[in-house]
């Protein structure tokens, strides 16, 4: 019961949390002027009637006749009165919006391409995950368990030298010594939707890399510090005067309970890996949606802006509340929501 009212609240909370950020991130971006670049075999009239209809500006005052039409001014709609429309719109009909500034999307639907785009990004992630944890736990326990030895300092250096360099930098060492210096690799990733083929697969790892190093220093970094501070605990000793060996107390004691801080952690790198791969898909040309937001905040296009928004804050929000409801699940002495 206590769970149940601990999960609506939050619910509750992070509904309220996202209507405000997605508030803020609309008036923000209708602040901003209106830049309607004109692109060779592109009519920007037809942009400005469309931000006409989408309800986002009035009273367009045009000069010139036939081809030679061109807008000289117009007026703003209320920003609140445009954020009426915009909700209606989505509520109503699932209207997300139509591309008009973007030259390449333009007067596409927003969820249709969100969706073409949306596999991509999911995938490197997901892949630079797998690859990430198990690395990372085992690496962390490695060196938990050779404390102040050789080893430890080794993988201590490493760690420090991966968690100093930023992904994009990771990414242009990649990319010189594994794709253009041994050729194991493409440079960019492969175009077409053939996303569980080899060949795709094999294109999509310098990126995969580029993402999971970081997260690998991490994971292994957060799992000595606290596998180390179990190890010294003394129910470890009282385990060990039982009759177990290192191993089997190790195993059955001090990983489950260093398990308890660093499972949300996991999730939360999760959350910051997504994050941090919008330079990553643009330097090794991953056709995903971290491209798609960095356009869509470059050419002020507005319907693409906030559902890209809406989704990168969404999954923040989310991954705070399943971090929080995890730790119930790893532990059965926590009970969140109780007094």
């Amino acid at each position: 019961m206590y769970m149940f009212k601990y999960v609506m609240k939050r619910l509750g909370l992070m509904i309220m949390t996202f209507a405000v950020i997605m508030v803020m991130c609309f008036v923000l971006i209708k602040l901003l002027p209106i830049v309607v670049p004109v692109v060779q075999g592109q009519d920007a009239m037809i942009t400005y009637r469309q931000l006409e209809a989408r309800g986002y500006i009035c009273n367009l005052v045009i000069e010139g006749t036939g081809s030679s039409q061109h807008v000289v001014g117009f007026d703003y709609v209320p920003i609140m009165q445009q954020l009426g429309i915009y909700l209606m719109r989505i509520f109503r009909y699932g209207d997300f919006g139509v591309g008009v500034a973007l030259p390449e999307y333009r007067n596409q639907p927003v969820w249709d391409v969100f969706l073409e785009k949306l596999p991509p990004t999911i995938l490197i992630n997901i892949y630079s995950t797998i690859i990430g944890v198990p690395i990372g736990l085992g690496l962390g326990i490695f060196a938990a368990l050779k404390k102040n030895k050789w080893e430890d300092q080794v993988i201590n250096v490493i760690v420090i030298l991966l968690i100093s360099l930023p992904s994009m930098v990771l990414g242009l060492v990649i990319q010189y010594v594994f794709c253009f210096r041994l050729g194991w690799f493409p440079l960019t990733m492969d175009s077409g939707y053939d996303y569980f083929s080899w060949s795709m697969f094999r294109s999509m790892l310098p990126a995969v890399f580029s993402l999971c190093l970081g997260s690998i220093a991490g994971y292994t970094r957060f799992t000595r510090a606290e596998l180390s501070e179990v190890l010294t605990g003394d129910y470890m000793l009282l385990a060990r005067t039982k009759g177990l060996t290192r191993g089997q107390a190790t195993i059955r004691h001090a990983l489950r309970n260093s398990m308890v801080p660093i499972f949300p952690s996991i999730l939360s790198e999760f959350v910051a890996v997504l994050s941090g791969s919008l330079i990553i898909e643009a330097m090794f040309s991953i056709p995903g949606v971290g491209g798609l937001y960095l356009d869509s905040i470059t050419y002020q296009d507005y319907d693409f802006f906030m559902l890209l928004s809406g989704f990168y804050t969404l999954v923040g929000l989310a991954a705070g509340i399943v971090v929080d409801i995890s730790y119930g699940f790893i532990d059965p002495r926590i009970r969140m929501g109780a007094k």
